[in-house]
């Protein structure tokens, strides 16, 4: 499959947590068929329908990535910082870094002392963001400050890349891929014309760093019931145990969250529509938080049922996080045909 032309704008876009406005923007314009809204956090609304009468279902995809932001510039030009979201420090040493500056872009490098010069003892202990700085080749403060400044956000620079397989490689998978499903899904029911519902795309912000954006989407959409779309743990990777998190390889199509904190009745429309479209999915159970944006939405206004549905991921949080393109479409359909079955009077009691 080759990568839809939305998605591959988002990926190669930078958005951490707090400054998505470049990304936001590439959503918004390719939501210009529907009718575009933002809160005061600059998450960004896309709605169609207008029959008052029929329920509005909200679509949440997170549009944010982790990311840094640079703290200090020594004397010397070197940029230190402080981690958007959580970060591996080993994913960070040695990569290339896009710093949105003062000007524009501003390429560097994640650097560490060699290990040439770390002594036995410190070879055998993990590296620390602390010990990291960035370097964009400024031969002092003055220059380095003609380009960036403190508070400046900066993301690993990571093209996306497609592999083998109809799999697709990138940074920032976490989450464009939910954004992304749910303007597409939103796209192709506005196109068909058979919904009896409302749908609203939501593109959330900063929920990396706290499932905030979901959280004031909510109170700005007012939606009768939602469903969050977002990544999960791909289970055929080496290391990753079926056990602990269920099975969901590469091919298997959406992960329907069923759990403590999920609607019920959203997670059986969401299995009924599955299986009734010949969709191709798998069942992610949570006795507690799912870590989405499911948590927030579900407890926002008087309460919002909710459902979940993932995607396979493999290397969650790095620069080549990896996606099997047909999960991506089975998702969008899932969520296509879901909207495409609601109707008024519909129960989402518990």
């Amino acid at each position: 499959m080759e990568t839809p032309a939305l998605l591959d704008a988002l990926l190669r876009t930078p958005g951490p947590s707090g400054y998505e406005r470049d990304a936001a923007a590439v959503w918004r314009q390719a939501a210009g068929f529907a009718e575009i809204t933002t809160d005061g956090l600059g998450g960004s609304i896309a709605t169609v329908g207008d029959d008052e009468g029929a329920p509005l279902v909200a679509v949440v995809g997170h549009i944010d990535e982790i990311g840094l932001v640079v703290t200090h510039i020594d004397e010397k030009g070197f940029l230190y910082f402080a981690p958007i979201g959580g970060w591996d420090p080993q994913i960070l040493v040695g990569q290339r870094v896009l710093i949105t500056g003062t000007h524009g872009p501003v390429h560097g490098v994640a650097g560490r002392k060699p290990i040439h010069l770390l002594d036995p003892e410190q070879r055998k202990k993990v590296v620390k963001l602390k010990e990291m700085h960035i370097d964009i080749g400024a031969e002092d403060r003055d220059a380095a400050e003609a380009l960036v400044s403190v508070g400046d956000p900066v993301v690993i620079d990571a093209e996306p890349m497609a592999v083998a397989g109809g799999r697709l490689v990138s940074r920032s998978m976490d989450n464009r891929l939910g954004s992304y499903v749910a303007l597409e899904a939103l796209r192709r029911c506005h196109d068909d014309s058979k919904m009896k519902a409302r749908f609203a795309a939501v593109a959330a912000v900063q929920e990396e760093i706290g499932l905030f954006g979901s959280r004031t989407a909510a109170f700005t959409v007012r939606p009768d019931l939602a469903v969050a779309i977002d990544v999960t743990h791909a289970t055929d990777a080496p290391g990753v145990d079926e056990k602990e998190v269920g099975s969901h390889p590469f091919g298997s199509g959406p992960v329907i969250g069923r759990g403590s904190t999920l609607s019920p009745r959203v997670y059986e429309l969401l299995r009924d529509t599955a299986e009734e479209a010949g969709i191709s999915y798998s069942v992610g159970a949570s006795g507690n938080a799912t870590h989405t944006d499911a948590d927030s939405l579900q407890i926002s206004r008087t309460g919002i049922p909710t459902g979940l549905v993932s995607i396979p991921l493999r290397y969650m949080h790095s620069p080549v996080e990896m996606v099997d393109l047909a999960d991506v479409e089975a998702t969008v359909e899932l969520i296509r045909a879901f909207v495409n079955r609601l109707e008024p009077g519909v129960d989402l009691s518990r």
